[in-house]
Formats: structure tokens, sequence, C-alpha cells
């Protein structure tokens, strides 16, 4: 990467752009390494809890393309704004109200793809600021966001371990 790329762009909308990605995909991914606790608290069979963690992955792919319209129409940072507020606000429900049931844990699943909707924000958002000769770099550090997934499977487990 030469210093060009410093120059080129907006380096605090590209960190914003990583950090919505990474945070994102945290949420995003995290029925996943807590399907062992959810599933054993809700008494879910093994179909049950396939389906609990393929919800936000469905729910994702499919709403990347309402989140890629809105990108398109409202910009990526109006677009990101609402998305973070859904997904605020359904976890803070959630929270609040507990998730006691399976169907529940569905409709949790769906806020959760909202999440994962990120890619077709973060990215337009980040490559909006750079000219083209460095738009695959900048790409490349924001999608670096989806190391969230990662993080949320390393170290998710252990805090639902140490927390309940």
């Amino acid at each position: 990467m030469n210093r060009g790329f410093f120059r080129a762009g907006h380096l605090p909308t590209l960190v914003a752009a990583f950090l919505y990605f990474d945070v994102s995909f945290m949420v995003w991914a995290i029925l996943g390494p807590l399907g062992i606790f959810v599933a054993k608290d809700l008494h879910l069979t093994p179909a049950q809890k396939g389906l609990m963690v393929a919800t936000p992955v469905l729910a994702g792919a499919v709403l990347r393309i309402v989140a890629g319209v809105l990108a398109d129409y409202l910009k990526p940072r109006l677009t990101a704004i609402m998305m973070q507020t859904i997904v605020i606000a359904g976890l803070a429900a959630y929270w609040a109200f507990s998730v006691a049931s399976f169907e529940t844990t569905l409709a949790l699943g769906i806020v959760l793809g909202v999440a994962g909707a990120s890619f077709a924000v973060a990215l337009p958002l980040a490559s909006y600021w750079y000219p083209a000769e460095h738009q695959g770099t900048a790409l490349g550090v924001a999608g670096a966001g989806n190391s969230g997934t990662v993080l949320a499977a390393l170290f998710a487990p252990s805090l639902a371990a140490a927390l309940g």
C-alpha cells in the first residue's frame, strides 16, 4: 500500500466502514457460536438448531438486495445508520423480553440478518471516497471487517459460559 492511498480518500470513513462491517458480522454470526447454549436452554432438536443458525445467514443474503437498493437510493451512510438502528432496537427488545421459544429465536435470526446485510452498505461506503486506482485497497480494508465472524466464534462461547 503506497502513501498515495492515504491521501487519496477519507481514512475516517474507511475506518468507520471497517468497524461497521466488523461489528455487524459479530452480531450476524452470534447464533452459530452460541447455538449450543441456546439449543440446550430451549431444548431444541438438531433440526431446529440448524434452522436457528441458518436463519440469520439466509435473512442476511436476502436483505443484502434490499440494503444495496437503499444504499443506492439513500446513500450508504444513511442506510448504515438505519440498519444499525434496526439491529440495536431489535437486540434491545430481545434482551428486555428474552428469547423464550424456538419461534422467537427465528425472529431474532431475521433481526440478525439485517446486520449480515451490512456487506452491501460498508463496501460502497468505503469505495465512494476513493478513486478507481485505490478502490481495491479500500474495499480490501473495509472487507476485512468480516473478521467479526471469527471474533464472535472465539469470544462468544467463553463469555456466555462466564456470564450465563
